[in-house]
């Protein structure tokens, strides 16, 4: 629905003041200066400017309004995110694949050179690579130029949709690691299939999956919203329309300064340091699951082309498991019991991997390994609750920049609990995974608990009962770059 004229018109003339075209900008840094887009907006104030103005409008009408815009978020900028995030994560698994033809071979690597390769990228193009050294190098840059997706996308997708449906777009995100893992194996298998190239079968699945990426930066750049501020698929009016809906989220959009307090905050707050130790957890059963699974496959007796299908499922479970869990996480105070119950399937298969006889019952082991692949449905539920349950836009950043430091310092850990003497069962390895996945439930639940404790503290002196406390002036102290422990009517997700 459009705004009325007479709207639209105060709309343009209070752009003049506040906002995108102000004289009274900040000044423009490099990033900016390289860009072309101002990266200095204080895109708290220019929340609260957009919040005023959705007053004027019928809170009914807004309401009805609210629905198309989610929609048109949901249509246009949820695929771009989805995409990106398929390709940044076959960047990844494309290490993966290319180990069952032959990589370790041609790249003479030994030991634990391979466990080193896999590390390589959390510690930070393939085809001109001959040795472990360039190798190492390679996945080093790849790692360190897409370190940035996961938290960008948690922090956009703060922005943009609200506490109740964030958990679920994540989860739409994240479960293209499972459209990923598929047209990884099929495109491993095919590879399998290429006689008489100029270059190895593993080198055209790097070029091929490379290209790929290198194209759809370009649409990214073009299409994808920095917020609800200069989101291209939606009006001026539907602008103020998605500041409003994400208004009761209590977290604003970006406030361009650092605070130190904030930080102080983010270092000293016990709830973050549960999230901290979840991250290491996390990072430990991604880093082994993620570059060890076919050569476990493998191990149990099957050919390269074999075990490139075999792993094909994985990504079905995957893709399935992730978005039916953030469909159950929507249930009211199920977040974290929805974490803790998708964590079992994982760890029931580690089990399996142990104890099950490779001699009688093959294709069982198989199956338990196919488990592996709703790892990414509390990986990515556990990623939303530092957006959900951290305000402050430092604190924020702070947080979620610890969190993947330390996650990624588990995936670096995770490939060398893989000992190569240990093939194919890999036992210290599954060791290590079993206990990453306790340590992770048993974190989640003290989270949870601490939550829910803190959201009975202020219900009891009134702070989160809405039929006292006035709307607008709480959407509008969501604006004023409170932290979650600052800000008094801050409900936290459980």
């Amino acid at each position: 629905m459009s705004a009325p004229k007479e709207v639209d018109e105060a709309i343009s003339s209070s752009d003049h003041d506040h906002g995108f075209g102000s004289s009274r900008s900040m000044p423009v840094n490099w990033l900016s200066r390289f860009t072309g887009k101002n990266t200095n907006i204080n895109l708290n104030e220019v929340g609260k400017d957009y919040f005023q103005r959705s007053l004027q409008y019928d809170e009914a009408q807004l309401e009805r309004d609210a629905v198309k815009v989610r929609r048109k978020l949901d249509f246009y900028v949820l695929p771009l995110m989805m995409i990106t995030y398929m390709l940044s994560f076959l960047d990844k698994q494309t290490l993966n694949y290319s180990n069952a033809y032959g990589l370790q071979e041609d790249t003479n690597m030994t030991g634990d050179n391979y466990s080193w390769v896999s590390s390589a990228l959390y510690i930070g193009w393939l085809a001109a690579v001959f040795n472990f050294a360039g190798f190492f190098a390679i996945r080093f840059f790849l790692g360190l130029l897409e370190a940035v997706v996961s938290p960008a996308f948690i922090i956009l997708t703060s922005m943009l949709w609200t506490r109740e449906e964030q958990s679920l777009r994540s989860s739409y995100w994240l479960s293209m690691n499972g459209i990923s893992a598929i047209v990884g194996a099929l495109l491993a298998y095919g590879a399998g299939h290429a006689e008489g190239l100029a270059v190895p079968q593993w080198k055209l699945i790097y070029l091929i999956v490379g290209s790929m990426t290198i194209a759809w930066g370009f649409v990214i750049y073009a299409y994808l919203p920095d917020g609800p501020h200069n989101a291209k698929m939606l009006s001026e009016y539907e602008r103020i329309v998605a500041v409003w809906r994400i208004s009761r989220n209590q977290t604003g959009l970006k406030q361009p300064q650092i605070n130190t307090s904030q930080i102080k905050e983010a270092l000293v707050d016990p709830r973050q340091w549960l999230l901290y130790l979840m991250a290491i957890c996390y990072g430990i059963l991604n880093g082994g699951v993620a570059n060890f699974l076919a050569a476990i496959i493998k191990g149990f007796g099957y050919s390269p082309l074999r075990t490139s299908l075999l792993q094909t499922p994985v990504g079905a479970f995957e893709l399935v498991m992730v978005i039916a869990f953030g469909y159950l996480s929507k249930v009211p105070n199920m977040l974290g019991v929805t974490i803790v119950l998708s964590c079992i399937p994982g760890l029931a298969g580690l089990i399996g991997i142990m104890k099950i006889s490779i001699e009688r019952h093959r294709f069982a082991l198989v199956a338990m390994c196919w488990l592996q692949g709703i790892l990414g449905a509390p990986v990515i539920l556990n990623w939303t609750l530092p957006g959900l349950n951290t305000a402050g836009h430092t604190k924020r950043s702070t947080v979620l920049g610890i969190y993947f430091v330390l996650y990624c310092a588990g995936n670096i850990a995770g490939p060398h609990f893989f000992l190569p003497d240990e093939t194919p069962r890999y036992s210290t390895a599954i060791k290590g995974l079993a206990g990453s996945y306790a340590g992770a439930m048993g974190l989640q639940v003290i989270y949870t608990v601490y939550c829910a404790w803190e959201n009975r503290r202020k219900q009891r002196v009134g702070l989160l009962d809405e039929a006292r406390a006035n709307a607008t002036e709480v959407a509008m102290e969501g604006f004023e770059d409170l932290t979650d422990k600052e800000n008094r009517h801050f409900k936290y997700r459980i």
